[in-house]
Formats: structure tokens, C-alpha cells, sequence
């Protein structure tokens, strides 16, 4: 019996009562589908079966139902996607009660504009894994965001196959405004045949717990069965990675090290891609050595002739006031809208963070 504290929650309860007929040995046989996009009116179980629990809240529901010699836990997720799990007294069972659940469940699949994305985060409990459709453009139609210098470079990332990975980590640095999140999206859709992106929400937790690491290396469902690569977004890790790094961050640089050419990286097609604010000369000399860096990119300003070609190609102002060190593609977007900010406030320093 699971103990029962104050961080338990009903959904907790649900999958306690999931597991138990199968940790008991009593439904030895355990089936699971996932469906990146589930109809709403979709059940996820036998019409005729009996529904043991339920609960909802304002990003996911899950629900457990029974029948003679077999269990299901179905769970929808805010983003439409949704698993079905079977446990069993015969692997026959399982399989002929998943399948009449999901009959007809799926929505036709996602246009070629999304890619599947997972997120990882830790809760109190265990490291969990959600996946998402996300919108991810086709380079072709941003290429014209970046300058000229680091479009020519990105061409060279987007177009790379598993045969001609070297190194395993992807260092994305600049300015905010730069487009480097966009491009990270960008490149989970060119790379989507080969390569699976997981983005990590926590990364100062993920290099602090072992535990945690381990199984983002290992995988959701341990090592890939279809032998697809998978590369790992940590974003804005700029106090893991500058140079005072390994004194501030104890064994946390050590740890991300580790994974992309260390013990525990051998044997795993595992990518880390990182983006950072910090300027290159402040890095860590450990994490952009040669050999370790499959790309070390600068994502930086477009030109001030390039600022100026993108605003007439985009439908913006003709005399923009531009600097002579050009632009962020944030900057020329809110030239281009027109923004203007509703602020009370006297203008502060800011500091670099967060957001790309």
C-alpha cells in the first residue's frame, strides 16, 4: 500500500489503483497507446465497461474503468493528446480492450507544421514526461530572420544527418530578440525523421539529481526503439555553463559534461542543444573546447543594411530608427507592428534572462 501524505493527489490515487492488479501479479499483462491528438467526445474505454474513478482539473483528466479480468487508466493532457493503459489477466485481453478504445479516438494527424515535442520537468515524486504539438516554421521560410554570416551556418545544421554528427552539444548564444528559440523549433522539424527534441523545464535541477538525469539520458521508455536520436533544449543556462561555472555549480557542469562526451554519454545518441545570452569569452573553456560542440553558433543583430532590406520586405516603416549596429529580429518585428509599451515605471537596467 503506498503511503499517503499531504502532497498526494486524487491523480496519484488513480494511478496507485492502475498499478496495483499489476504489481500483485493478478493482471500480469499491460498494454499502452499514446494519441497525439484525441477526439474530445472520444470515451478511451470499452463502452460497456465501468468507470472507477475520475478527476479533472483546468490541464489534464484522467479516469480509470474496469471490466471482467482487465483495468484501464486513460489520460488526457491540456495540449489534446492523450495515453490509454491496459492491464490484464491475458496479453489477448490486453491487446483486444485497447484497441476497442481507441477506435476512432485519433484526430487525422498534424500538419507538417508541428512537430512532437516533449517537456520534462520533476515533480515531488518522480521525473515526469509530457509531450506537446508545437508549431516549428521550415527554415526556408525564416531563413531571412538571421544575417547572412549565421544563416549560411544554420543551413549547415539544419541539413545534417545522423551520419555526420560529431559532437554532441549545439551552443546557441547572443543577445534576447536574436530568434534562437525559433530556430531550436525550426530545427525539431528538419531534424523530426532522425531525432526526437525534449525540451528540459528545470535544468538546475536535472545536473543536481542523479536520479533525475538518468532516466532524461535513458529516455521516457529507456533507449529508443525505433533508433531515433534525441536531443535535449536546456534553455537560458547561463550560470551552468560561464566561466566560474564548476565553483558556483558544483558538480553540475561536471554532470552536463559528463553527458555529452563522457561515460555516460557512450552508447547513447544523445544531442544537448543550449542557449545561452552570455558572450562566448565568457564560457566555460570546458564546454567549447574542439571536438565537444556539433555546432557553437552566434546569433547575433542583423545588419543595419539588413535590418534595413527586412523591414521593406515585411511590409515596415520606411525611415525606421535603426542604429548603426542594426537590429534584434525583436526589435524589427516591433517596428515593423508598431508596438508601443504601456509602462508607468522609470527605465531600469535590465537583466538578461529568461526568455529568448
Amino acid at each position: 500500500m503506498a503511503l499517503i501524505d499531504s502532497t498526494y493527489s486524487t491523480r496519484d490515487a488513480i494511478d496507485s489503483l492502475a498499478l496495483a492488479p499489476f504489481l500483485r501479479g493478478e493482471q500480469p499483462f499491460a498494454r499502452q497507446a499514446h494519441l497525439d491528438r484525441a477526439r474530445p467526445e472520444a470515451l478511451l474505454r470499452p463502452a460497456n465497461s465501468r468507470l472507477v474513478r475520475s478527476v479533472a482539473d483546468d490541464d489534464s483528466s484522467a479516469l480509470l474503468a474496469a471490466g471482467d479480468g482487465w483495468l484501464l487508466r486513460a489520460t488526457r493532457w491540456g495540449g489534446g493528446s492523450a495515453t490509454v493503459e491496459v492491464t490484464a489477466v491475458s496479453d489477448e485481453l490486453a491487446v483486444a480492450v485497447l484497441a476497442e478504445s481507441v477506435a476512432g479516438a485519433a484526430l487525422e494527424a498534424s500538419s507538417a507544421s508541428t512537430v512532437e515535442m516533449g517537456f520534462w520537468h520533476s515533480d515531488s515524486r518522480r521525473p515526469a514526461r509530457r509531450r506537446r504539438q508545437i508549431e516549428a516554421p521550415a527554415w526556408a521560410d525564416i531563413r531571412g530572420n538571421y544575417a547572412v554570416a549565421v544563416g549560411d551556418q544554420l543551413d549547415r545544421l539544419m541539413n545534417l544527418d545522423p551520419a555526420s554528427v560529431r559532437g554532441r552539444l549545439v551552443l546557441l548564444h547572443g543577445e534576447p530578440g536574436t530568434g534562437k528559440t525559433t530556430a531550436l523549433r525550426a530545427l525539431a522539424r528538419s531534424w523530426a525523421a532522425w531525432c526526437q527534441v525534449d525540451c528540459v523545464l528545470d535544468p538546475e535541477v536535472l545536473f543536481a539529481s542523479p536520479g533525475y538525469l538518468m532516466e532524461v539520458a535513458a529516455g521516457p521508455d529507456g533507449e529508443s526503439a525505433d533508433g531515433r536520436w534525441r536531443l535535449l533544449v536546456l534553455e537560458d543556462c547561463d550560470e551552468l555553463i560561464r566561466g566560474e561555472a564548476k565553483e558556483a555549480a558544483g558538480q553540475q557542469l561536471s554532470r552536463l559534461l559528463n553527458l555529452t562526451d563522457g561515460m555516460l554519454g557512450q552508447g547513447r545518441k544523445v544531442l544537448v542543444a543550449i542557449t545561452t545570452n552570455e558572450d562566448l569569452s565568457r564560457l566555460h573553456p570546458a564546454v567549447v573546447r574542439p571536438g565537444r560542440c556539433l555546432a557553437q553558433l552566434e546569433v547575433g543583430r542583423l545588419s543595419l543594411d539588413e535590418s534595413r532590406a527586412w523591414l521593406a520586405a515585411h511590409d515596415g516603416p520606411a525611415n525606421p530608427a535603426l542604429g548603426t549596429d542594426g537590429a534584434t529580429l525583436a526589435e524589427l518585428v516591433a517596428h515593423r507592428d508598431g508596438e508601443s509599451h504601456i509602462a508607468s515605471t522609470r527605465d531600469f537596467p535590465v537583466e538578461v534572462g529568461m526568455y529568448l
